[in-house]
């Protein structure tokens, strides 16, 4: 390496030194999912982001979803994915294989791979400790698919004071029938589990940029929303789509506590640390 590229790289630490401080000892809640838990490079570049804060001393919580693993489970055992309004059916029998494939082979794997670069990772689900519980989604009737009614975070933070790396995956128990399991969207329960943590900060890990004010165009993101600008920006039809569950995630968190929000770009390599401990940033920040 050169001498000047030996300089940038002491730059980028001398960059980051006040960001470890200031996340030091803090609590970081992020909800992984989409195209940097498909593609192998950009996962093992998230585990690495991870391994790295949690080495610095910043207490990092990593909540995942599954999706894509969910329905090549189905397919393998002949099980028609069924939607409405877009949303999972979830049968008897298929909230079984929600439950083995997002507790079992996706958290396991996530955990192994954490540990192998040199972590210390614990995975968890909903259910354990009486983390997260339940009611049926009273909306439209989708089956097993929960909204929470109550969350309790002392199973990670008992982790997170060992030093663990909790990562977890989001099934619930039901409020009203020990009997019953739901699948809860990830999204929704990290932003949850975020809010009971009091944590410093939550990242929302998408396969967008951000908040773009033109859709069609990549370069028109908008790095600062405030909250009271977000009514707006959805009457405008600049927040839309799948995107609007996401912002009211990231909404409820900042109005119940954690400090910084943010919607990132996971399939930009690092994101997570570009994010963190950089001038820059990534992806849109939502001021209270």
């Amino acid at each position: 390496m050169s001498e000047i590229g030996k300089l940038n790289s002491a730059d980028v630490l001398v960059q980051a030194l006040p960001y470890i401080k200031k996340y030091y000892g803090r609590i970081v809640v992020i909800k992984y999912g989409g195209s940097s838990m498909i593609n192998k490079e950009l996962k093992e570049q998230v585990m690495i982001d991870v391994v790295l804060l949690s080495l610095v001393g910043i207490k990092v919580v990593l909540v995942h979803g599954g999706g894509p693993e969910i329905n090549d489970m189905l397919n393998k055992v002949g099980k028609e994915s069924r939607f409405v309004n877009g949303l999972r059916y979830t049968d008897e029998e298929t909230i079984d294989i929600v439950q083995m494939v997002l507790s079992g082979k996706v958290n396991k794997e996530l955990v192994h791979l954490l540990n192998m670069n040199g972590g210390k990772a614990i995975g968890l689900s909903g259910i354990d400790g009486n983390m997260m519980f339940a009611e049926k989604y009273k909306k439209v009737d989708i089956g097993f698919v929960g909204e929470l009614t109550k969350v309790d975070s002392t199973a990670i933070k008992d982790a997170l004071s060992k030093d663990y790396i909790p990562v977890v995956s989001t099934v619930a128990a039901a409020a009203d029938n020990e009997k019953e399991i739901y699948n809860i969207n990830a999204d929704t329960a990290a932003a949850a589990l975020a809010a009971d943590l009091g944590a410093e900060k939550f990242i929302l890990m998408t396969d967008t940029p951000g908040i773009l004010r033109d859709k069609d165009d990549q370069t028109s993101l908008i790095p600062e929303i405030e909250l009271s600008s977000v009514a707006a920006l959805k009457n405008s039809g600049i927040i839309s789509g799948g995107m609007i569950p996401k912002v009211e995630c990231c909404v409820e968190a900042s109005r119940r506590g954690v400090k910084q929000t943010n919607i990132i770009d996971g399939r930009v390599p690092h994101s997570i640390l570009i994010e963190m401990l950089t001038h820059e940033g990534s992806g849109t920040m939502f001021v209270n």
